[in-house]
């Protein structure tokens, strides 16, 4: 690689398209993970993730497990693609004759991780209201339930018409672009950004353990010295760096889930930041809290970058931009 320019262009549209592949995949287990992670003691309406799903399509349908899906395959193509050619393109300039230290390896990785943000902060905030909406709705709608149950034990009377629509009326979920707008009028710019501090710390040491891992582990599948590793290599490389790097920073992916969370119930916690989160968390659900999400974590990243992963290195972008006319020299 440090004897070659690398080609940009194919880099952004690789991971474009391994972006696009992945999370139609694995989405319904990303928005298992945000349910889960946003569950606090007092306040459980899942017991694990296969329970999460099973009640999603009970309530809101096969599609509610894809609440927020067009956000995330809007902006993950540009995310992905950052991500990844930026990686890239740190390596590129830090190798020396074709080889490469670990220590700069990891350092490729953060500024891959600093990179994203840019578009992962707006991206996670998006999608974690229109993935959580579901879970505070039915948590909502049991709460008036019991509420009635409660008004009919007590008063002992007959229900009045207007008593039965405030018990069953349910709350209709906003769109990405009622959610954009409102917070662009209320907090400008930087209501997109809500937890870039938390994101920050969850992407930056991510992409410092994933991608020196995966580099290291794709390197033991190459057939000869110069040859690439095959496809299966890369994938299960991809899978295992990601799910290892996902567990690591999960910690810190509960936090930023916790943040970046707008609407809450009314017994739920509110934070005013990371360290805020950290204290009431611990203090209210434990360590063990952190750790929530965590399979569902890494059940959602393992694939994601296996496919990135295959796609990335099967040169799609260099084969789609090989049809394009070349400019004369």
């Amino acid at each position: 690689m440090a004897d070659k320019q690398i080609s940009l262009p194919a880099k952004l549209i690789n991971g474009g398209i391994a972006g696009l592949i992945g999370v139609t995949c694995v989405f319904p287990i990303d928005l298992a993970k945000t349910r889960l992670q946003n569950q606090q003691n007092g306040s459980r309406l899942y017991t694990s993730m296969s329970d999460c799903l099973i009640k999603t399509i009970r309530s809101e349908g096969y599609f509610g497990m894809y609440r927020g899906a067009a956000v995330n395959l809007t902006l993950v193509t540009p995310e992905k693609a950052i991500k990844l050619a930026a990686n890239d393109f740190f390596r590129h300039h830090l190798s020396k004759d074709g080889k490469i230290t670990l220590f700069k390896e990891m350092l490729a990785g953060c500024g891959a991780g600093t990179c994203q943000v840019i578009v992962t902060t707006p991206m996670e905030m998006l999608k974690i209201q229109l993935q959580d909406a579901g879970r505070i709705g039915k948590r909502r709608s049991n709460l008036a339930k019991t509420a009635l149950f409660v008004t009919l034990c007590t008063a002992q009377r007959k229900l009045m018409p207007e008593t039965v629509a405030a018990g069953t009326v349910e709350m209709k979920s906003p769109t990405a672009m009622q959610i954009t707008r409102q917070l662009l009028r209320e907090k400008g710019i930087a209501g997109l950004y809500k937890g870039l501090g938390a994101t920050l710390l969850r992407d930056v040491p991510f992409s410092i353990i994933y991608f020196p891992l995966f580099a290291n582990l794709n390197n033991f599948g190459k057939r000869g010295a110069e040859g690439p590793a095959p496809f299966y290599v890369s994938f299960i490389s991809g899978c295992v760096a990601g799910s290892t790097a996902a567990v690591a920073v999960n910690p810190v992916d509960v936090i930023k889930t916790r943040l970046q969370s707008l609407t809450r119930g009314n017994t739920e916690d509110t934070y005013a930041g990371v360290t805020d989160c950290i204290r009431k968390i611990m203090r209210n659900e434990g360590p063990s809290a952190f750790l929530k999400g965590a399979y569902c974590r890494a059940l959602v990243i393992a694939p994601l970058f296996g496919i990135a992963q295959v796609v990335y290195f099967l040169g799609v972008g260099e084969f789609i931009l090989s049809f394009l006319p070349k400019k004369d020299k």
